[in-house]
């Protein structure tokens, strides 16, 4: 078992957009699985890119930030960049890496704490999942979080065969929630990344938060 610890970005950061619907909002699970992807889709579409290269060479910082439907437009079309993510009911976008003291106005404003989709209808089954501590009771946003970080601490340490696979089949994901002695079990026998957090927002520091699992084929 390998652990990656987050860390506050001190040049780089990912900006992830979720789509937070006014009037239908999409349930959880979804919009933290649409965050995760938003992530690594857009790190692979271009993974060579300079940018890229030194920021998942560092702590690969992600800022998830909520968008109603019009910001999320405004946001779509500023950035021609932009990798659009789905996952069942939800959306979100993932951009490059850019300074985070430097973010354009349009991101600098939307808001970052007190994301919470209502839990709605859980995801499907899907041979990778990602996993989360349920009893850290993270927000929506702050799970978004970790989901991405360890979902993209996956990505870098899987074959690439593995990730090529995954991708083709058209990133399937599902999200699970268990109790911490649960969580804790599966972490230890995990051969993938461990997240770890830095404790800056909601958690205690060290608090282990998420890793993947991928079921093996039979």
């Amino acid at each position: 078992m390998s652990e990656y610890t987050e860390r506050s970005a001190q040049e780089l950061v990912q900006p992830i957009i979720l789509l937070v619907d006014r009037e239908e909002p999409a349930s959880e699970q979804h919009g933290i699985a649409a965050a995760a992807l938003a992530s690594v889709q857009a790190f692979l579409r271009d993974p060579e890119n300079p940018d890229w290269q030194q920021w998942a060479a560092g702590a690969f910082a992600k800022s998830v930030r909520r968008a109603d439907a019009k910001m999320f437009a405004k946001v779509i079309a500023a950035f021609p960049d932009h990798v659009l993510a789905t996952a069942g009911e939800a959306s979100a976008v993932g951009l490059p890496p850019m300074p985070a003291a430097e973010l354009p106005k349009l991101l600098a404003k939307l808001q970052v704490s007190g994301t919470q989709l209502p839990p709605g209808e859980p995801l499907p089954p899907a041979p990778l999942s990602i996993v989360l501590n349920a009893s850290l009771e993270m927000s929506t946003g702050k799970a978004a979080a970790q989901a991405a970080h360890a979902l993209f601490a996956w990505v870098l340490e899987a074959k690439p065969a593995a990730v090529e696979a995954w991708a083709v089949a058209g990133f399937p994901v599902g999200i699970l929630e268990l109790p911490a002695k649960v969580f804790r079990k599966g972490a230890r026998k995990s051969s993938g990344p461990v997240i770890q957090d830095a404790g800056r927002t909601e958690i205690e520091p060290g608090s282990t938060t998420a890793y993947v699992t991928v079921a093996k084929a039979s």
